[in-house]
């Protein structure tokens, strides 16, 4: 969350809180407004009167606009109307140029922290050789590690349906496999002519970049290629 002016102050009916939290102010005890998005700075306030408070939140009383702006230009701050639903409107003394980078420097982390997660899909067949088990093994980790979810997906052909617990027991073995690096979040399930598993990947391990966890051989990617072709 965007952090916001930090003032600390009782006025009346208006209370205003700290930074870090959102700015509030009550004008009665059933309306409460939120002054965090627009402000009026300097000579945008309309106000002919105003009451200022100081960078630290202290009172410094009510003043006509013009004395507040002086006071504004003496300090080398701006004045920055922060509750202009109070009558008089709240002003505070404040570097908003720093202010405002400073919030521009929060949304940045904030975007840096998030993360997006995709559903990578492994397909398999009931009757999957060991080697080729494997690899799908291999590319369902990675993609645990990324960070990413992993839908593991039994193919049926024709009377292949009749065997459906042998793709049951091929799913729960590709769990076992990957089980420090993820959790079940779907148990297997028959679709159609299909078996689908989810595996979401551990909220305990942090996500590798995806170019550095990439470990397969260029022989091993060929080969599954090639797999999915004559699938």
């Amino acid at each position: 969350m965007v952090g916001c002016l930090g003032v600390c102050c009782d006025i009346g009916s208006i209370v205003l809180s700290g930074w870090g939290a959102p700015v509030f102010v009550f004008i009665n005890s059933r309306r409460c407004i939120d002054i965090t998005k627009n402000f009026r700075v300097n000579e945008e306030i309309r106000a002919r009167e105003v009451r200022v408070v100081d960078p630290s939140g202290n009172q410094l009383g009510i003043m006509p606009v013009r004395e507040a702006l002086r006071l504004a230009e003496e300090r080398q701050l701006d004045l920055v109307e922060i509750a202009p639903q109070a009558k008089p409107p709240v002003c505070r003394l404040m570097d908003y140029g720093k202010y405002k980078y400073e919030q521009s420097k929060r949304e940045k982390e904030a975007k840096k922290r998030q993360r997006i997660i995709n559903i990578k899909e492994v397909k398999l067949r009931p009757s999957i050789e060991e080697h080729d088990f494997q690899v799908k093994a291999r590319n369902a980790a990675r993609f645990l590690k990324e960070g990413d979810k992993v839908k593991a997906t039994i193919m049926f052909r024709g009377r292949e349906i009749m065997h459906t617990q042998l793709g049951h027991q091929l799913l729960l073995r590709l769990a076992e496999q990957v089980k420090d690096l993820s959790i079940i979040e779907r148990q297997p399930k028959l679709e159609g002519k299909n078996m689908v598993m989810i595996l979401a990947p551990r909220q305990d391990i942090k996500p590798e970049n995806k170019q550095e966890s990439k470990q397969e051989t260029k022989q091993e990617i060929q080969q599954e290629v090639n797999q999915e072709y004559q699938e």
